[in-house]
Order: structure tokens, then C-alpha cells, then sequence
């Protein structure tokens, strides 16, 4: 398999460049192998957007090295490295996912079982899709908790069906008055 490595060094003022870059970095899903030395598994998608990002390093006075390297010997700690940052970020998710069915049950044993709320719930499963699929497109090796988390969103969107059911039952009975 094929390494795509950025090392980069950047002024340390202002801060907000060493932000900008390191937002980026993560939003891709690289790993650090160490200090301003990251890494990622090499294909056209990537190595565009490393090279746009130590074109940014260089643009801000720092300097930016791209290497594409093999590795000698087995890769499976850097994959480790990829799936454990991954899975991190699909447990965030999957807590989400509990907080979601919390305020459905809520929402449900107060009766609440409006359009607004409805609404307001769609949004968040919405969200928590979308950030669902940010953390899959970076999930370079298939990460342990992937399908767990995909499957608890598809839970989530049973339980939202379930009281979507119950406000146009709700609306059902409020028309037969």
C-alpha cells in the first residue's frame, strides 16, 4: 500500500494559521504519525488535497513536504491509528444517538406530539446523518464501530417514524372533534 506523508512547519503566529491547517488536516481524516508529520493512504483524492494544504503551509510562510512512501514491514499500527481516530469519532455519534432517543421518550411521556417537534427532531437526525457520513468518507479501513453506528442511526430514524406516527395520530383525533 501507498503513504501519502505531510510534514510541515508553520510560524507560530498568528495561531489561527496552525488552526486552519490542522482543521484540515483532521476534516480528512490524516493521522499523526508525530508533530507536524501526518500521514494518509495514497490516492488521487488525497494527495490533491495534501498538496493544496502545503500550498496553504507555504502561502503562510511555513514549509510543506509531500513524500508518497511504502512502508517496510507491516502497516497495521498506522491502520490501528486510523480506525481508533475514526472509531473516537463514532462513539461522539453514537452518544449523540442515545441523546436522541432520550428526547424522543421525553417528548413522547410528555405528549408532546406536535409538528414542531417533529421538526425540530428531523433537523437533529438530519445532523447526526450528515455527520455520519464526514466521519465515513474519512474511514479510510473500516472502522470498528462504522456499522454499529449505522445501524443506531437507523434506529433513530425508527423511533422518529414511530412519533412522527403518534403526531398525525394526535392530529387525526384532534380533526374528529
Amino acid at each position: 500500500m501507498e503513504w501519502l506523508i505531510l510534514i510541515y512547519k508553520i510560524p507560530a503566529e498568528p495561531s489561527r494559521y496552525r488552526a486552519s491547517v490542522w482543521r484540515k488536516i483532521k476534516e480528512i481524516g490524516a493521522v499523526y504519525l508525530q508533530n507536524s508529520v501526518c500521514i494518509l493512504p495514497f490516492n488521487k483524492k488525497t494527495e490533491r488535497v495534501f498538496r493544496k494544504i502545503k500550498n496553504e503551509i507555504e502561502n503562510y510562510g511555513g514549509e510543506g513536504y509531500l513524500i508518497k512512501a511504502d512502508f517496510i514491514g507491516p502497516e497495521n499500527k498506522i491502520i490501528n491509528l486510523f480506525n481508533d481516530t475514526r472509531d473516537e469519532e463514532y462513539a461522539e455519534i453514537i452518544e449523540k444517538c442515545h441523546d436522541f432517543f432520550y428526547e424522543l421518550d421525553a417528548e413522547a411521556k410528555a405528549a408532546h406530539f406536535t409538528y414542531a417537534e417533529l421538526e425540530e427532531n428531523e433537523e437533529d437526525l438530519k445532523k447526526l446523518y450528515n455527520w455520519f457520513e464526514k466521519v465515513r468518507e474519512r474511514d479510510y479501513f473500516t472502522s470498528f464501530l462504522q456499522e454499529k453506528t449505522y445501524q443506531l442511526l437507523a434506529s433513530c430514524r425508527a423511533c422518529l417514524d414511530n412519533f412522527g406516527d403518534q403526531v398525525f395520530a394526535r392530529e387525526d383525533m384532534d380533526n374528529i372533534d
